[in-house]
């Protein structure tokens, strides 16, 4: 199997640069080239076969990139499992994906020290950076192995999962391709990002997220396959991240809602000293960006923000730019990546400016694994398929996003979209950022709930929310007022910033339940 990414590099150029960790240690391409070798021998050695499953348990480490491309050499698919989870959380997705080989880090003890008593299937255990009951040591095994190439090398593939927002996390599963589907050129999970975003052997990228979660992991692979650099933090914190960038001439990034918000909360003496002329490119997505936040980052840092919008699920990429998104502010773009629909309730195309659910087509289709009746559920009649977002385009095919399917909240027979409230009240002064969720109610069946993050602390939060209620009033129709308003310090949200509703719905259950 030709291989035009980290191989090609490691042969052409083996002590360039292909991580550099925050800790200082780098690691070049003949290195990171030779330890995916040695984990691809671990996986035949281990007994998998092509379609087999492995996973792992990382911290932001070169095993964790490695452990990519040993996969996509031996035939087998790769699920990396967020080392956030709980012990159960991790032993469901173990179990799920039918893993028959499973890597992880010994700092994560305390969370996947127990799998191999919980977990049926397994053929191997094997830890990095320490010992634990029932795991092998995962250094002694790989330096025994040869840092050749496998024989009779296959294409495997990754299995990410759903981030589990609203349930269970789902496997996203496609059937392995052949070498003659791939054909030359870069591996299939890094070719599609390397043409949308320009990655090229010039890129020097800062990743400051957790490379577990489906962007940060593919890009930083894309960059790899290019013959770029990256900037490997260990975990996001906003000052170090600015050093960074200039440190090492950084000139892509990649950053959610969230680290934009702390990066905003810096002393504004840190912010007005931060200079990286090298800085072209800051990409953001994952979750909905606040507008003021998003122009505060402009007119910081310039007009260098492109927003993309797609899903693990990778049916669909929709791209903006800053001067694009200032004349058309809440819009994810226009597609890059496959054929944009909008649907109704019936299957019928909706014309612009007309909300619906948001299709693709045009990409290879994606199954929930093992969960038929979930993949039906995102798959239309004509065989589009949906990552589960409401949506409209307007005359010019901007895709301007309402809200995802499971927080659209039916209130008297009427569909109300939790972002289009949100965004009216964080028009309201004094707001930093909401968000609003159904709850049952007698009258209407489901009402809106708002839970509220204030700028800045007040003396008389009933004040405030009084004020919230008249301004409300004053924007959104008599249908989307809000029941109640709860001031909270911080919202919920996943590490890649997505919001977490189900745990402001399990606050009102739990505050219903103690009345």
């Amino acid at each position: 199997m030709m291989d035009f990414g980290l191989r090609d590099w490691a042969r052409r150029s083996p002590e360039r640069p292909a991580l550099r960790m925050q800790g200082g240690d780098v690691v070049s391409y003949a290195a990171l080239e030779a330890l995916a070798n040695r984990i691809a021998r671990l996986i035949r050695a281990a007994g998998l076969r092509r379609g087999d499953h492995f996973a792992t348990i990382f911290g932001n480490d070169p095993h964790m990139l490695a452990s990519v491309w040993a996969a996509y050499r031996t035939g087998v698919y790769f699920t990396p499992i967020a080392n956030s989870l709980a012990a159960p959380e991790i032993a469901y997705v173990v179990g799920n994906s039918q893993a028959r080989l499973v890597l992880a880090d010994a700092r994560f003890g305390a969370t996947v020290g127990d799998l191999p008593a919980s977990v049926a299937g397994v053929s191997l255990f094997a830890c990095l950076g320490g010992a634990m009951p029932g795991w092998e040591r995962l250094e002694a095994r790989l330096a025994a192995l040869s840092a050749d190439p496998v024989e009779h090398e296959t294409p495997g593939a990754m299995m990410l999962y759903s981030s589990g927002t609203t349930g269970a996390p789902k496997g996203i599963w496609r059937p392995l391709p052949t070498a003659e589907q791939i054909g030359d050129g870069p591996p299939p999970f890094a070719r599609d990002i390397m043409q949308i975003f320009g990655i090229d052997a010039a890129t020097r990228y800062l990743s400051p997220a957790p490379l577990y979660h489906a962007a940060p992991l593919r890009f930083a692979l894309a960059v790899s396959a290019a013959g770029g650099a990256s900037v490997i933090m260990d975990k996001f914190d906003a000052s170090t991240a600015l050093d960074l960038l200039a440190e090492h001439e950084v000139t892509m990034s990649q950053w959610v809602p969230t680290t934009f918000q702390r990066l905003l909360a810096l002393p504004e003496d840190r912010r007005r000293q931060f200079r990286a002329p090298a800085h072209k490119t800051a990409i953001h997505g994952a979750a909905p960006c606040p507008p003021a936040v998003k122009r505060a980052m402009i007119d910081w840092w310039g007009p260098i923000l492109t927003e993309y919008y797609g899903g693990s699920e990778s049916i669909g990429t929709s791209t903006i730019d800053s001067f694009e998104w200032l004349r058309r502010p809440g819009s994810v773009g226009r597609v890059a990546k496959g054929i944009v629909h909008i649907l109704d309730d019936s299957g019928h195309e909706l014309p612009p400016r007309r909300i619906g659910a948001v299709y693709f087509s045009g990409t290879s289709k994606f199954e929930y694994f093992g969960e038929p009746d979930k993949t039906a559920a995102r798959t239309s009649p004509q065989g589009f398929q949906t990552i589960g977002d409401f949506g409209s385009l307007d005359e010019e095919g901007y895709l301007f996003l309402s809200d995802r399917m499971d927080d659209m909240i039916i209130s008297g027979g009427v569909n109300l979209y939790p972002r289009e409230i949100e965004l009216a009240i964080e028009e309201a002064a004094g707001v930093a950022e909401s968000a609003v969720v159904g709850v049952a109610d007698e009258t209407f069946g489901e009402a809106p709930v708002a839970f509220v993050v204030r700028a800045r602390p007040g003396p008389d939060d009933d004040d405030f929310v009084d004020g919230l209620r008249t301004f409300c009033h004053t924007r959104l129709g008599k249908t989307k007022q809000v029941k109640a308003f709860h001031i909270i310090d911080a919202l919920p949200r996943s590490a890649t910033g997505k919001l977490l509703r189900r745990q402001l719905r399990d606050f009102i259950k739990a505050e219903d339940g103690a009345g």
